[in-house]
């Protein structure tokens, strides 16, 4: 049940608090110290009719909001639905990454059938969608044959969810995978389904490490394969805490040698923090004059990096967000996995994801433009200009947030959340884990 009751049909929402970075309107009002501006919302044939100062509408036929904050819906550019929900079947046997990806493939092979992978999928679509996400982007294991499974899936379940979810998808398979025919015909089925084309920094069966001295060759291969067919880039970049993991820079300078014309987004790009601050400085001014996009994913990264055993880790595991956003680098925050071996929680929920950003990456006081990490920012990327923002004009899409300030957002799940579409109020029930039970034979019974 949501915080406030919202009829349908055209209506009024009195009293709410906005973050002024998700604010497309000049009310003429200084944020408060969080970054939020009071404002009167009208919602009429689904759309945003009106934004005006707090209390400037009549109380009169008019829903309060007693001041919690109104969010548009959300962008998560990038998660792995296809490994989604696994892990009763598949756990991280020692939660490091060669753990995570060794014991993802064996349970690929055994059980990645297109019922398998559909099932969990849009299970992971369900739980995005109550939680307030508009816009997803997954990664697909695309490597070894099952791309041929995968891809028909998601075009299935892009076309049946179309309206609620704008879903996109990205090959993965590591870089190597893509010399020859196999590389060409990955491309070709990646624009066949309307994807991006993605890759992963390193060679099959290694973790990010040293680059290979083959690596340029085989990132020439990748962006001469997107430039053909005019894919986008969604890539997976060094991965790790090791200093010799280093293709960020490479990325970049592969991109303006180019003149590629496409989007590019790399995610992860955690070893940049543990770099000397000259390379460091040098790899972010490639970055920031190549144009491309990074997302950062905290939860998964801090699950996953600087673990050993009997040891307690000693960084965070996230990259360098202040520095990225200080020039203008394009910066998200996104879900990656969920309860999957390379990170054995998460619900897809994005402002989860925020919360924990904000508190891994110090993402606050100023909160400034932050709350675009998982709005606005993505759906750049994601080349949805409709989303991200509240605007006069733009859809009602929206978040209802009891907590008033953010401190009360963020230190309560906000599991009361109204989450509207069009203008309306949808179902916000999350689906049950049962759902997957027969998923998981012989791992759930012997839990039991």
């Amino acid at each position: 049940m949501g915080f406030v009751a919202i009829p349908p049909g055209d209506v009024r929402l009195r009293r709410g608090r906005i973050p002024k970075a998700l604010l497309d309107a000049d009310l003429r009002a200084e944020p408060d110290s969080d970054g939020l501006v009071g404002v009167d919302l009208e919602i009429r044939a689904g759309r945003i009719a009106a934004v005006a100062p707090a209390g400037a509408f009549p109380e009169t036929g008019a829903v309060d909001l007693a001041f919690g904050q109104v969010w548009p819906c959300f962008a998560d550019i990038h998660t792995h639905l296809d490994k989604g929900h696994i892990w009763p079947r598949a756990a991280n046997p020692d939660g490091s990454f060669t753990g995570a990806f060794q014991t993802t493939s064996a349970d690929r092979e055994r059980h990645w059938t297109a019922g398998d992978v559909r099932r969990r999928f849009e299970f992971g679509l369900r739980c995005a969608y109550a939680h307030g996400a508009a816009a997803v982007r997954t990664h697909l294991d695309s490597h070894g044959g099952q791309g041929r499974i995968s891809w028909p899936v998601f075009r299935a379940l892009r076309d049946e969810w179309a309206g609620r979810i704008d879903l996109q998808a990205s090959s993965l398979a590591p870089i190597d995978v893509f010399r020859g025919d196999t590389g060409a015909e990955l491309a070709d089925l990646v624009a066949e389904s309307g994807g991006q084309l993605g890759a992963v920094t390193r060679l099959s069966g290694e973790d990010h490490k040293d680059i290979p001295p083959e690596f340029d060759e085989l990132l020439e291969r990748v962006f001469v394969l997107a430039e053909e067919r005019g894919l986008d880039l969604d890539l997976h970049v060094d991965e790790s805490g090791e200093q010799g993991a280093v293709a960020l820079g490479l990325i970049a300078r592969m991109a303006m040698r180019r003149r590629f014309k496409g989007r590019i987004l790399c995610g992860h790009c955690c070893s940049l923090a543990v770099q000397p601050e000259p390379f460091v400085n040098e790899t972010l001014a490639l970055c920031a004059d190549s144009g491309l996009a990074v997302v950062s994913l905290p939860m998964c990264n801090l699950y996953l990096q600087d673990r050993r055993p009997g040891r307690t880790p000693r960084w965070r595991g996230v990259t360098l967000l202040h520095e990225m956003a200080a020039r203008r680098i394009p910066v998200s925050v996104a879900s990656d996995n969920c309860r999957d071996p390379f990170y054995g929680f998460g619900d897809h929920d994005p402002m989860e994801v925020f919360t924990q950003a904000v508190r891994i990456a110090h993402l606050d006081r100023p909160y400034g433009d932050w709350p675009r990490a998982v709005t606005a920012t993505p759906a750049g990327v994601m080349g949805l200009s409709d989303r991200g923002t509240i605007r006069v004009g733009g859809p009602a899409d929206l978040v209802l947030f009891r907590g008033r300030d953010m401190s009360e957002l963020l230190s309560r799940r906000q599991s009361d959340r109204v989450v509207l579409r069009a203008g309306r109020a949808i179902d916000t029930t999350l689906p049950d884990y049962h759902e997957l039970d027969d998923l998981l034979v012989g791992s759930r019974a012997a839990a039991e």
